[in-house]
């Protein structure tokens, strides 16, 4: 291991997924999983394997076809969990399994209901365990930063022994600040006679919003893998945003001394693909990642600025991937021009894919005289993530105005044959909302609604994001287009294709 070599271990697929709201599908998590790879995390941390039929299914396929870094299932401290986790990871490349058990007094006695001794023989029987099946074995002390220190240094010591290669130090409830923390990692350097055989890690929880602060000074206290989330997402107020940290350390190189693996013109990429499909989008001033991040209004930036960058951005936009020309390709592109965008965006796609990439660009620039990355990008997602069609849009037709009744009129095609209802609604787009639902037998709820634009102008492609409960399962639904009710028409057939798939697997999951 490099000294000055900080490994990121990132956690969007696991932690990040588990807060309410965030959950992904199986193609969305492989999505993800593959921009992660290539964005350069050293560990995918890719699910809870026991937790669920779903869960295992999600660490199984990114290990099989996520190739370049080590994909990680987390699992308690006991047999079952350990060998379902291995089960799921059998098929990967590189494969860690990670353990935990809590170890802070709070913890121990009311949730473990286990003394302190019984929870050291825990942790070490499970990691001896884990190392029957991958020699990549990581150690999480639950609730550390709440747990008596002599007593965190001899369960670092005890599963170092045992065969643990990384142990991590969490901060679970987002409880400590930087200096109490810097001085925690310290003393574990310090004092655990065998620290130096494996690599100490960090995982900040943003409860007081400190965890990257925290995770700083972690590093800068010896700690040399960092757990952290895309765009800070997690459990309560998430996760050490792995962003802020990457940069953060690149940066203040002369601070830190340190370097990452990480490509850094693929974070802005990252960003924006975890926030299409989690349906949430970081805020405009948030650090590295926001729209407003390299936006300048005062006159004085301004002038600053445009004399010399350096004067307030302390770093490049085009450092983390913020596209500054946008303009790639028209309507008299052809197949081989797209192709080549695509690649250079990223995107290996399969020439099925491609061709159905391509039938939709070029359709959107026949409505649009200028095609930019975005919706280049938001076109290819959408097939890389698609789950099987139950029903496709084939018309819709819409009439509303403020003394005019809202109504619509779809037509569905389901394989080869149509389906045509009308409804109507508050709205040209709850009267289409209804039509779909009398067409599909399935009501829906909807929970939520966004829109945003994903590029400029009036011809600008519009993105809808709808989160819709059918028969008590919320599922994520989203859809573009040049036309807001065309958008929002797609968002919804999504969400239905999306209920129709989870059930199908469900049925198929209890039959075998």
């Amino acid at each position: 291991m490099s000294d000055n070599r900080v490994y990121i271990f990132d956690t969007t697929l696991r932690d990040g997924e588990q807060a309410p709201g965030f959950s992904m599908n199986i193609e969305e998590k492989i999505a993800v999983a593959k921009q992660l790879a290539r964005l350069g995390v050293d560990v995918i941390e890719a699910g809870f394997p026991i937790a669920s039929p779903g869960d295992f299914e999600a660490v199984k396929r990114v290990a099989q076809e996520v190739r370049g870094t080590v994909i990680a299932g987390l699992c308690r401290a006991n047999e079952k969990d350990i060998e379902r986790a291995a089960e799921a990871l059998k098929y990967g490349e590189r494969a860690r399994i990670h353990t935990f058990i809590a170890t802070s007094e709070i913890h121990m006695r009311y949730k473990l209901q286990m003394d302190p001794e019984d929870v050291l023989q825990a942790a070490v029987a499970a990691v001896r365990f884990a190392r029957n099946f991958t020699d990549d074995v990581e150690f999480s002390a639950e609730d550390a930063t709440r747990t008596d220190m002599d007593f965190l240094c001899r369960v670092v010591e005890a599963v170092i022994g045992a065969g643990a290669t990384v142990v991590n130090i969490p901060d679970t409830v987002g409880y400590t600040i930087p200096e109490e923390f810097g001085e925690r990692i310290a003393i574990i350097m310090n004092r655990v006679p065998n620290v130096d055989k494996a690599i100490i890690s960090v995982h900040c929880h943003d409860d007081l919003g400190l965890a990257v602060a925290n995770s700083l000074t972690a590093v800068k206290a010896g700690a040399r893998q960092v757990e952290c989330t895309v765009n800070g997402i997690g459990e309560r107020a998430g996760n050490a945003s792995m962003e802020e940290i990457v940069m953060a350390i690149r940066t203040r190189n002369d601070l830190f001394g340190l370097t990452t693996g990480i490509q850094t013109q693929e974070i802005y990429r990252t960003s924006q693909l975890v926030s299409r499909v989690t349906g949430v989008y970081v805020q405009p001033n948030k650090a590295i990642v926001g729209k407003n991040a390299f936006a300048h209004e005062a006159g004085i930036h301004q002038h600053g600025v445009l004399s010399n960058p350096l004067t307030y951005e302390i770093m490049t936009p085009e450092s983390v991937g913020v596209p500054s020309s946008r303009l790639v390709l028209g309507k008299h592109s052809g197949r081989h021009a797209l192709k080549e965008r695509l690649a250079s965006l990223g995107f290996d796609l399969d020439d099925e894919t491609l061709n159905q990439v391509f039938g939709k660009f070029k359709a959107l620039a026949d409505k649009k005289k200028e095609v930019f990355d975005e919706d280049i990008i938001i076109i290819a997602e959408e097939e890389l993530m698609a789950v099987p069609r139950a029903f496709e849009l084939d018309y819709i037709h819409t009439t509303a105005g403020n003394k005019v009744l809202p109504t619509a009129t779809v037509r569905l095609k389901r394989g080869e044959e149509s389906f045509q209802d009308s409804a109507i609604g508050d709205g040209p787009v709850e009267a289409s909302y209804n039509a779909i639902d009398r067409i599909t037998g399935v009501p829906g709820k909807l929970l939520s609604y966004q829109i945003r634009a994903v590029t400029h102008g009036r011809e600008a492609l519009g993105e809808v994001t709808v989160k819709v409960k059918f028969n008590g399962i919320t599922v994520l639904g989203r859809g573009s287009s040049t036309d807001i009710i065309e958008a929002s028409v797609k968002a919804y057939i999504n969400a239905v294709n999306k209920y129709v798939y989870k059930k199908k697997r469900e049925e198929q999951g209890a039959d075998s």
